[in-house]
């Protein structure tokens, strides 16, 4: 069956303007509205489907113009047929409350009709964290103060709206009967009210305590970061859904390694012979010491990379790199033996500076280091 043209349906021409095509549908919509045509409700209804389904379409100048090239085709991923009551209410509502107000808006069909939900609200705490539990990721008991339902709490359900959240009035208008629903004063649209409040809690029943809670953090975090621990927060009044506790990461400084992201850092300081005859060095990681090769003639300034010693990369994806920064320390103060040794090899061939293409400046290794 081939489906009717969406601007028949509307009854508009071609070249109507977005106002008269929401005028008129706004018309059709009032005229098969259910509600007004209880002898013929289901007729009705489909009509006011079909009409939903065409304003849909004509009312987005996007799918106006796709649908003016290809038709049916060039929207058949969007339009509005398979939408139910509830869906036209939620998204086109403003249409009727643009005439006749926001209780009119749905009909008993939209979200008013129904009890609302309340969150509690979130807490927020700061958790401080060594490099080796970032490392490591961890799992630590904090306390808390909480919004908790007091003991002896008596939630009943609201007399105003008899629970359901909103209340429903009819009312005569040129158009007819007209049913309205709008949120409860009494109890903001929750359906339900504290009868009894214990001592110390506040007018919704709570009231403040200490809770231990636990909080798995995964390896590789960044200061900054925030977890979320889902429904440790403050509890709801009447019962609802408990807010979030929201955990701010701050990093404990090392004595000895510097973070980059999630390479690693260390100054190694080695003696002027060590650099010449070469050593074997002792220098701290993450989780523990490692054992490397000063390779005879190292210069002052060069970097080893010790691969996968830095921090895990928090998406899994392997480890970062701990890179050891070689300074060859120079003595200030030398006796008058060690002088003359230095003034003696000061024109040898050995010690007067040859730098070969190899050999990388301070600037090359800058560059290096941060591309």
């Amino acid at each position: 069956m081939m489906k009717k043209d969406y601007y028949e349906i509307l009854g508009v021409s071609r070249n109507a303007t977005p106002e008269e095509i929401k005028k008129s549908y706004r018309r059709l919509a009032i005229k098969y509205h259910p509600d007004k045509n209880l002898h013929d409700k289901k007729n009705a209804e489909e009509k006011f489907k079909e009409a939903a389904e065409a304003y849909e379409v004509l009312g987005n100048p996007e799918k106006r113009s796709r649908y003016d090239k290809f038709g049916h085709s060039g929207v058949r991923n969007s339009a509005g047929g398979s939408m139910n009551m509830e869906d036209i209410f939620s998204n086109f509502g403003d249409i009727f409350s643009d005439a006749f107000g926001d209780g009119f808006s749905s009909f008993g069909f939209g979200r008013s009709s129904s009890q609302k939900t309340i969150k509690g609200s979130n807490l927020r705490i700061r958790v401080k964290l060594t490099l080796e539990e970032i490392a490591n990721g961890i799992e630590k008991k904090v306390k808390v103060k909480i919004l908790k339902m007091a003991k002896g709490t008596r939630i009943k359900i609201c007399s105003s709206c008899n629970g359901t959240g909103h209340i429903v009035r009819v009312t005569n208008t040129i158009l007819g009967r007209m049913q309205t629903s709008s949120q409860c004063n009494t109890c903001h649209g929750t359906g339900k009210s504290i009868e009894n409040i214990p001592y110390g809690a506040n007018r919704y029943g709570l009231i403040k305590k200490e809770e231990l809670v636990n909080i798995k953090i995964p390896a590789g975090l960044t200061e900054g970061i925030q977890l979320k621990v889902p429904e440790k927060g403050n509890d709801a009044p009447f019962g609802g859904v408990p807010g979030d506790l929201i955990v701010l990461i701050e990093e404990i400084p090392h004595k000895e390694l510097k973070r980059e992201g999630n390479n690693l850092h260390y100054d190694l300081y080695i003696s002027f012979s060590d650099a010449i005859l070469g050593t074997i060095k002792e220098v701290p990681t993450i989780n523990g010491k490692a054992r490397i090769k000063i390779n005879p003639g190292t210069q002052s300034g060069n970097t080893l990379r010790l691969k996968n010693k830095g921090l895990p990369n928090i998406e899994g994806y392997g480890n970062g790199s701990l890179l050891i920064h070689i300074n060859v320390w120079t003595p200030k103060k030398i006796n008058e033996e060690q002088r003359e040794f230095f003034e003696k090899m000061r024109k040898n061939e050995n010690f007067i500076p040859h730098p070969k293409n190899s050999e990388k400046s301070f600037f090359d290794r800058m560059k290096e280091m941060f591309s």
